[in-house]
């Protein structure tokens, strides 16, 4: 019986090492280049100002570049001209910069790309109108809900979602709380205006 226990013991000793060289080699077949998207939210978009700053290896900067991204997307640059900047990351966009200008341009060279405060605006009949702060995705109900809800007056059924693009949309908002897929997206600039009933 001793024997047999011994054995066994051994046993697992034996394959104890084995056991834990096979996890590692499940953990590292893995790839290491797999990386999460960035999420939609985290993207500019047209209408957000973003803000460029330029630094020589010196330290000398050049003078901030602040632009609002134009419908077609892009903002304007010196010596490089037009850039996509919507949809990009403000870190995918700064890589893009720094490739178009090095070594072209210039040999060494320092870029930091970000964008203004991401706010967006609720008027109208709520009860807390003014700027709010874009601190994730957020939809139509739940952006007014942040200001406040709607006062008694409200006409919930037809909000106004004014994208930074200027394009107008009409919401229905007592058919959005009912159906979350006309809950619209709301995003960084946006602008909703809930109207007053007459009757």
């Amino acid at each position: 019986m001793k024997l047999l226990w011994k054995l066994s013991t051994w046993g697992l000793l034996a394959c104890g090492p084995l056991f834990a060289v096979l996890m590692l080699a499940g953990c590292s077949s893995i790839p290491s280049n797999i990386t999460q998207a960035a999420p939609y939210a985290d993207r500019l978009r047209v209408g957000e100002t973003v803000i460029v700053d330029l630094f020589f290896s010196t330290g000398d900067p050049i003078p901030t570049h602040m632009e609002p991204i134009k419908e077609d997307g892009t903002i304007t640059l010196p010596l490089i001209g037009h850039i996509p900047a919507a949809g990009k990351t403000p870190g995918e966009l700064q890589n893009e910069i720094h490739d178009l200008y090095v070594p072209k341009y210039y040999v060494r060279l320092t870029v930091t790309v970000k964008s203004q405060d991401r706010v967006y605006y609720v008027g109208g009949e709520v009860k807390g109108p003014g700027r709010q702060m874009y601190l994730g995705e957020t939809t139509v109900t739940k952006a007014i809900q942040s200001a406040g809800d709607f006062t008694d007056f409200a006409n919930k059924s037809k909000v106004w979602l004014t994208r930074a693009s200027g394009k107008r949309i009409k919401v229905n908002c007592n058919k959005a709380l009912k159906d979350p897929s006309q809950d619209l997206p709301v995003y960084p600039g946006d602008q909703i205006q809930v109207p007053r009933r007459f009757w």
